[in-house]
């Protein structure tokens, strides 16, 4: 257990969003809920007005270390996950060195621990060195102290069929899941936003749907013949989550994100030719927009995945041909979803829990992230103002990244508590305190 621990009554939350409840956080889990609790000697929050959730768990983190300390930092990355609602996040492997061998993960994993904000998970490379041409230490990285479960080349495509199917036929001896950056590199060379009416205008290099859509295409049908797991990266395009419906309606075993930029905005905003707007895969339609909506709403997409990527400020204050790819996202996620799904009248709180939380803690193999608010769970919570607005200004978060696509917009939704572990991590909208982990500590992985 955490060696921090306390108890907290947190009184009169609307539990997903239902009714007023009471929550009885102790020595790290829920020791009760219901109405009327009281509890000698504990920490009392109001919390009259607000949403209680489980912990937001990202699937699709990138925290830079070790070797890109100047973008991110596992502390700072997880500091922001923190104030943004997350408990858990899983950290992409496109590192320095690459996280492709047991020791570079169990070096995130430690450094996760060590930070004490959220639990760092870290994702394994599928490829030595993000090369595309020989599968990494998989299993060794599965039977690590990190316990990886999700591997990825992410940022590269794993573009050669007779790999990919190797990698999916091999993460079967341990659950694991091979989370596919859909790319297909012929298509997409020198390309540098969305290949439609507004690249043509502008005259940048196009970045056609087709060069996503065919890869899913082809990895659900290599997922389906060998019997795997398959996840799919920050789906952007309205073919895409056909694709993916009907290989569902199939049974094939397939899951997929989208980022919350995907949800919102379009690539309209490149005509600013402001690089914050620069992304893989690129900002989209209005139509694309709307389709992924649909497609969340409706559960043929799983998860919301951040694809948080802080770049030092250099690689983005610059023209846009030079300009890194890549958007901030942990400490915007929550509220870009409850504005573009539920003040839509898409979603729910409920529908929310699922497919930030209970959703992507299944995907990862975490037995004790996602779980119900409920007696007995594991006090991995946070509490919602659902009725707060705020401006964003990347000046004042946490993450070392200041390339927010959301600078100046005002959101609704303000977390205003995180609990880790039992311990509030943050309290009234602020960073309070780290949770203490003894060595003993199990790290939560099936």
């Amino acid at each position: 257990m955490a060696a921090n621990t306390g108890t907290y009554l947190i009184r009169g939350a609307a539990i997903l969003g239902g009714e007023a409840s009471d929550l009885l956080v102790r020595d790290g889990v829920i020791a009760a809920t219901g109405t009327g609790l009281s509890a000698e000697g504990a920490t009392v929050i109001e919390a009259d007005g607000l949403v209680a959730l489980p912990g937001m768990v990202d699937v699709h983190t990138h925290l830079r270390e070790p070797g890109r300390e100047d973008a991110e930092t596992v502390e700072t990355g997880s500091r922001a996950a923190a104030l943004g609602g997350f408990t858990a996040v899983h950290a992409m492997a496109n590192s320095t060195p690459v996280a492709d061998t047991a020791g570079v993960v169990e070096q995130v994993y430690s450094l996760g621990r060590a930070a004490g904000w959220v639990d760092v998970r870290p994702v394994g490379a599928v490829t030595v060195g993000l090369a595309g041409e020989q599968l990494a230490e998989l299993g060794a990285m599965a039977d690590s102290r990190a316990r990886v479960r999700i591997f990825s080349d992410d940022g590269i495509c794993v573009h050669d069929p007779v790999l990919m199917r190797r990698a999916l036929e091999y993460v079967k001896a341990f659950d694991g899941v091979v989370a596919q950056h859909a790319q297909e590199p012929r298509l997409t060379a020198g390309a540098q936003m969305n290949e439609g009416d507004v690249s043509a205008v502008l005259g940048l290099a196009g970045w056609p749907a087709v060069a996503e859509e065919s890869i899913i295409a082809r990895d659900v049908l290599l997922a389906q013949h060998v019997g795997s797991r398959l996840h799919v990266c920050h789906v952007s395009t309205a073919g895409s989550v056909e694709i993916i419906r009907w290989a569902k309606a199939r049974g094939i075993n397939v899951t997929a994100e989208v980022t919350p930029h995907h949800l919102l905005l379009t690539d309209d905003l490149v005509r600013s030719y402001d690089p914050v707007y620069k992304v893989n895969p690129p900002l989209r339609t209005d139509a694309d927009v709307q389709a992924l909506r649909a497609g969340l709403a409706d559960g043929t997409i799983d998860v919301v995945g951040t694809d948080h990527a802080p770049h030092p400020s250099e690689h983005k204050e610059c023209e846009w041909a030079q300009a890194a790819m890549g958007m901030t996202g942990l400490e915007t996620a929550l509220s870009v979803v409850q504005h573009t799904m539920i003040e839509t009248g898409l979603m729910t709180w409920a529908d929310f829990a699922r497919v930030t939380s209970t959703a992507p803690a299944h995907i990862g193999r975490l037995t004790d992230q996602g779980r119900p608010l409920a007696a007995g769970e594991p006090a991995n919570l946070i509490l919602v103002d659902p009725a707060a607005r705020w401006t964003v200004d990347p000046s004042r978060m946490a993450t070392k990244g200041r390339n927010s696509p959301f600078k100046g917009r005002e959101l609704p939704g303000k977390v205003l508590a995180t609990f880790y572990r039992g311990h509030p991590t943050v309290l009234d909208g602020e960073l309070n305190s780290p949770c203490v982990l003894s060595p003993d500590t199990p790290a939560g992985a099936a």
